[in-house]
Parts: C-alpha cells; structure tokens; sequence
C-alpha cells in the first residue's frame, strides 16, 4: 500500500498509487522525536543561537526532537561506509586512510538550508571520536558577477549554469580523494559576489557536509551521449530540506523587507539601493524577483532533485518540521 501526505498531514492513499516522494519511509514528528536518545545533546544555547538563521525559530527542542535523530541516523551511515571501506581495502590488500564522509543539504532559497547544515556540523562534531566536520556551501562557486554579466547570467544567478561546477566538482573530488589542504573560493552576501583572493581552506575532514540549491542535480549527458560526473555522486548521505512554496515565498519576502532595514543599510552592501526605496516599492520589487528569478528556480531546478535525497525534513508555517522521510535502503 502506498501512500501520500494529505493537506492535514496525515497519511492517504494516493489516487494514483504513487507517492510524488518516492520510496521513503514516513515519519511524523512524534515517531521521531521518540528515536532519541541514543547521543546526548552537547549542544548550548548560544551555539543554537549562531547557528540559527533570523528567519529560523527552532528551540532546544526541536533539536533534541529532529536533529539529534538525524545525527544519529547519519552516524550510523558513518559506522556502516566505515565498515564497508575497510571490508574492502582488506579484500584488495591496500591501506589508504579512509576517504571523507560527504553530505549534501539542498532545499529552496529562504528554506533554512544553512540552519540545518550549521546545526548538523555542530552535532556531528560530537559523534564518537570527535570527528572533524567541516561546512562549504555552493555559494562560493557561483561564476563572478563580471563574468555573469558577460554571459548574460545576472537574472539567473543561482540556477545550475551560474556556478563553476568543474571547480565544484574538483573539490569535492580533492576532499573525497583524502588530499590534505583543499580550497574554495569565498562568496560575500553583503557585497553579492566573489570575494576576490579570499579562499576557505579545509583540513581533510572526516564529515564534509556541502550545502547549496543545486547540490542533488543528477550528472548531465554530453553531447556524445555520455553522462559526467556529478557532485553528488560523492554524496554518501543527503538532506532536502522542504517546505510548501507558499511558504517559501512568505519567508524570502519577510528576510528581504528584515535585510532591507538592517544589512542593506550597510554603504558596502550590494542592495543598498533598496534600502530608500518604501516598503510598498521594496516589496514589489521582492515579489517581482521571487517569481522571475527563485520561483522558476525552484521549480525547475531544485524541487525536482527532492527525491534523491536521503532525508526530506517538510517544514510547516512556522519553519518547524512536521515530518521527516527516509529513503528506503
């Protein structure tokens, strides 16, 4: 018997016997809440407060209830590559340090990709043996407003073509390779570009987790063909963090009309320009770019990558998560 989510949230049976989520197993929030335990939450208040975006409301206890669960489940995806990698290494007779563990976070603009990825890093650096756990997001792979503009790319930034993917694909490929020091390049929010000579460094982690819009689009086919590669192939665990688009609009209105009162009010900031404009004009124009620039994004691009996802976490209204799914192994 399969089933779908209804507007309540319960589950039905779907008219067409299909679920638009693929296989996965359901979880409401109680049936998770109630996996918990297994790792103490080490985890205070102010690093809950840092790591939780201004548009993100999660408390001490959705941690304990929704990320302390997943921490869990991730680390034993850890044990068990871990085992397989020297199951095999023994099997060919070699002895190379085992590889990094990688996991991807996607989900729409304004959905609270980088809450989840800056918790998950805070919880995984406390799974047995203190991994080192670093955080990279996609943003420092967008291609240079300058060479945006020259490819006429400016009103489509954020979609697959506005990134650099070879870079992106090389460092995941380094990291995953075992090699000591990879770089990236940095990505400002304030000033809306590359910074220039400014690289993050990572220190051959043992969890790298990679956080973007587009990090779960599947390898392109070339023109003879033939398929490359694809960042996620390298993924080993995998989060989507989702939410109806109603809401995902609500929330990227509210955070631009919040900026446009606070970071934009910076002289340095790109989007200063909005800041004089009055809320009706600054709204509009948030409105305008939702639907022309994050909506057919979204929709094309990223909402279609959902299901490769390991775990969907469904966010309500009120940014909490109301369900959780796991892809069938």
């Amino acid at each position: 018997m399969v089933f779908s989510l209804s507007p309540t949230g319960m589950p039905t049976r779907s008219s067409s016997g299909l679920d638009e989520y693929g296989p996965y197993v359901l979880a409401d929030r109680r049936m998770w809440a109630d996996l918990a335990g297994q790792m103490p939450l080490q985890l205070t208040e102010e690093a809950l407060r840092r790591a939780r975006s201004r548009a993100d409301f999660i408390d001490m206890s959705t941690v304990e209830q929704v990320y302390l669960p997943l921490a869990e489940l991730i680390n034993l995806y850890v044990m068990h590559t871990g085992h397989l990698y020297r199951s095999t290494h023994e099997y060919l007779g070699l002895s190379e340090r085992r590889t990094p563990f990688v996991i991807g976070v996607a989900g729409s603009v304004a959905v609270g990709k980088s809450t989840t990825s800056r918790l998950l890093e805070a919880l995984l650096a406390q799974l047995p043996g203190r991994p080192r756990v670093s955080l990279v997001t996609t943003d420092g792979f967008l291609l240079p407003n300058a060479e945006l503009e020259r490819r006429g790319l400016m009103q489509r930034k954020g979609f697959p073509e506005s990134y650099d993917r070879q870079a992106l694909l090389r460092f995941v490929m380094d990291v995953k390779s075992g090699i000591e020091e990879v770089s990236a390049p940095v990505y400002s929010h304030l000033v809306y570009d590359i910074v220039p000579g400014e690289r993050v460094v990572v220190h051959r982690p043992d969890i790298l987790i990679v956080e973007g819009l587009n990090v779960l689009q599947p390898a392109r086919a070339r023109q003879d063909g033939s398929l490359s590669l694809a960042v996620s192939d390298f993924f080993d665990f995998s989060v989507y963090v989702d939410a109806d688009e109603n809401d995902l609009r609500s929330w990227y209105l509210t955070r631009f009309m919040r900026l446009r009162e606070t970071a934009f009010t910076d002289p340095r900031s790109y989007f200063t320009r909005y800041a004089s404009l009055d809320a009706d004009a600054a709204l509009a124009y948030a409105e305008q770019v939702w639907d022309t620039i994050n909506r057919p994004n979204l929709v094309e691009n990223i909402l279609p990558t959902r299901g490769r996802a390991t775990a969907i976490l469904r966010k309500d209204a009120q940014h909490d998560i109301e369900w959780i799914r796991i892809r069938k192994t």
